[in-house]
Parts: structure tokens; sequence; C-alpha cells
């Protein structure tokens, strides 16, 4: 029996050809897996129907469900039941570091893509919007299948461009936004923090869930360079000649700082933070998000 759970191993999915390919089995892998420890107790139901209650007009009753089950269950349309899910994806050029054979950008993309697989199979809406210094692309929440073919196209194109804004794009969002929803973002986060985090802070004030997925390369947390080198800013293009040995200490001290910032002032504003690394399975990612859409239910 194949064991669709090293499907969630970032570095097995980069060797995969295609993006739908890789959303499905790495949710299939993520689903292997959530009767093991930790995710005992967790199920993801694909369900169109729910069961008859008193009130309910008689006309959504499906009675070609009834006639083969001999029980009653309403047809639910989506914008009574659906929630709307929103993938704001970083490709800034900071996304396209990589020390480990796999970019942040690209382990965002397939975090995406695997998300919107989820959810669609779950009878949720999913828009995305694609962005660096400024939105690139946005397409609006749907839930129809074959609304994934057109969110995995656009995630199959994407490589990493130019600066970054992404306060910007998290406050244009969450005006354009009207109906409560979740939104997700997927970003190093590589901008000034306390706009970013005032960003984010919009959507909860107009009453949207927000996760955060941070995402970095494993380099970019150890700082774990052992020859003198030049780093060289995939942004700006600036570039510092140095010994890692003697900085890293204060780096990774500057960085401890940062990653508590966001820990703390989310936590504050109930928006769900994640750190995560490039070489970091996909299914605590996917886990945070069925967690969070337990909660909302």
């Amino acid at each position: 029996m194949q064991d669709h759970r090293r499907f969630l191993k970032p570095e097995v999915v980069s060797k995969l050809s295609g993006m739908e390919i890789k959303a499905r089995l790495v949710v299939e892998g993520f689903i292997a897996g959530l009767h093991r420890s930790p995710y005992h107790g967790f199920s993801v139901e694909f369900a169109e129907h729910r069961q008859y209650m008193p009130g309910d007009p008689l006309r959504n009753i499906d009675w070609k469900v009834y006639g083969k089950t001999d029980r009653y269950f309403v047809k639910e349309f989506e914008e009574e039941t659906n929630l709307k899910a929103y993938l704001l994806l970083d490709i800034s050029g900071s996304m396209g570091y990589s020390s480990n054979g796999i970019n942040k950008l690209e382990y965002g993309s397939y975090l995406c893509a695997a998300l919107s697989y989820l959810m669609l199979k779950q009878r949720d809406s999913v828009g995305l919007v694609i962005f660096d210094q400024k939105i690139k692309k946005y397409i609006p929440p749907k839930s129809t299948l074959s609304h994934l073919h057109n969110l995995l196209r656009e995630l199959d194109k994407i490589s990493p461009s130019e600066t970054t804004n992404i306060s910007s794009t998290l406050h244009q969002m969450a005006e354009r936004i009207k109906r409560r929803g979740l939104i997700i973002l997927l970003s190093d986060l590589f901008d000034q923090p306390g706009e970013i985090i005032t960003g984010l802070k919009h959507f909860r004030h107009k009453k949207h869930e927000v996760i955060v997925f941070h995402i970095l390369d494993p380099k970019e947390q150890s700082f774990a360079f052992d020859n003198e080198a030049v780093f060289k800013d995939l942004e700006t293009k600036e570039e510092l000649w140095t010994s890692p040995w003697q900085i890293r200490k204060e780096y990774q001290d500057r960085l401890n700082e940062l990653l508590n910032r966001y820990t703390l002032e989310c936590r504050e504003s109930l928006i769900d933070y994640v750190l995560l690394d490039t070489s970091v399975s996909f299914d605590r990612a996917l886990f945070s998000y069925l967690n969070k859409r337990q909660k909302l239910w």
C-alpha cells in the first residue's frame, strides 16, 4: 500500500510535475495522517448536504437522497454555508531564496495549491491574491471544482519578482473584501513589521479571521554559513561582504526579536501566526487551517 504521507515532504513534492498533482497528493498525504498523532480526532468531511431540521424550506429537500436513504436531507447553498477564504501570496524577490533545493515561493505556491484543493473539496470558496509591491493578480473566490484549474494555472506561472509592500496589499484587500471571511497570508514578511501588523489588524477590525504563514528558509533562521561571503539583497541588489560567524549571534538575536514580536502581536489580535521553514512538511500548515475552520463552524 502506498504511503501518501511522503507527499507532505517539500523535497518530494518539488520533484512532481504539474501543480494539480502536487496539490492532490499533498492533501491525500495529509488526510492519510489525520488519525495519527497529533491529529487524532480531526476529520475532513466533503458533504454537500445536511440533515433536514424543522423550519427548513421543503423546497430544499433533496428527494433523490430521500429515495435512496429514506431520510430527509437538504441541499446546502454556497452563500449560506461556505467559508470564503482568500490566499494572499507574496511573490517578491526575497521569496526566491533557497539553501535546500526549494525556495520560499515554491513552498508557498505548493501550500496555496494544497489549501485550494482542500478548501474546494470541502465546498468552501477560495480566492487568490498574488502580490509584490502591488497586487499583480486577483482571482475572486468561488467554490466550484472547475475554479481549481484557474487557481493552479496562476500558481504554476509565478516567479520571484520585485520589491515588496505587504501592508499596501493588506489594506487594499481589507477594504475590498466586504463579506467576513478567512484571510491567509503567505510571506517571508521581509518588510516593515509595524506596517504589516497594522495591515493585519485592519482585517481583524473588519471582522475577518486571519492566519499568517511566515515562510523562511532554514538558513535564514540558523545563519549557518561557514565561509566569508557576499550577501546580496534579492530585492534592492545591495551587497554586503562579511564573515558570518562574526555576526551570527547578533543576527539570531535580532531575528528572534522579530519573531517574538510577530508572535506576541498576532496573539493579542487573535491572529493565528504559524512559523514555517521550507524543510517543514506541509501538514503543519494544513492542520492550522483545518483547526481554524473547525473553530469557525
